[in-house]
């Protein structure tokens, strides 16, 4: 995305004045010094336009990331959490990774199909898939729990 950046725009608006007055452009090339004022100041205001529709889409873009992060946030403490209760636990290792696996996988997948806009059901069966090892894992807690109450 290019910069229009209001220092370089208003260098550029300079840069052109000072050209057309070292190349021989006076008074007599324009109607009148009012249209050349006019002109200049159209030529900042579209400037300052362009700026403000940089900024305003750097802007979403910035709050979409936001939103995406904590969206993984919400999802990844709770799972944090029930890992490492299941890890008390003494699980097979290998279940615990496969459950681990499958959890980074499907964020992962529902992260990219957010920020990249994908086709709706790709983020909901990320996020269905990525809550599966939250439940299984949690039902074994309550598994193992249940005959201490």
């Amino acid at each position: 995305m290019p910069s229009h950046g209001s220092s370089s725009c208003n260098e550029r608006n300079a840069e052109r004045v000072k050209s057309r007055r070292q190349s021989g452009h006076n008074n007599k090339d324009y109607s009148s010094l009012q249209e050349l004022h006019a002109r200049e100041e159209e030529e900042v205001r579209t400037c300052e336009e362009n700026n403000m529709e940089t900024l305003r889409s750097v802007e979403k873009e910035r709050e979409e990331m936001l939103r995406a992060h904590c969206n993984d946030m919400e999802n990844i403490f709770p799972f944090l959490f029930l890992g490492a209760i299941y890890s008390l636990l003494d699980p097979s290792p290998t279940v615990a990774r496969i459950h681990f696996l499958i959890f980074c996988v499907g964020r992962i997948i529902h992260t990219i199909a957010y920020l990249l806009r994908l086709r709706a059901p790709t983020r909901s069966v990320a996020y269905g898939v990525a809550q599966l090892p939250c439940f299984s894992m949690a039902l074994q807690i309550l598994l193992a729990t249940t005959p201490y109450w």
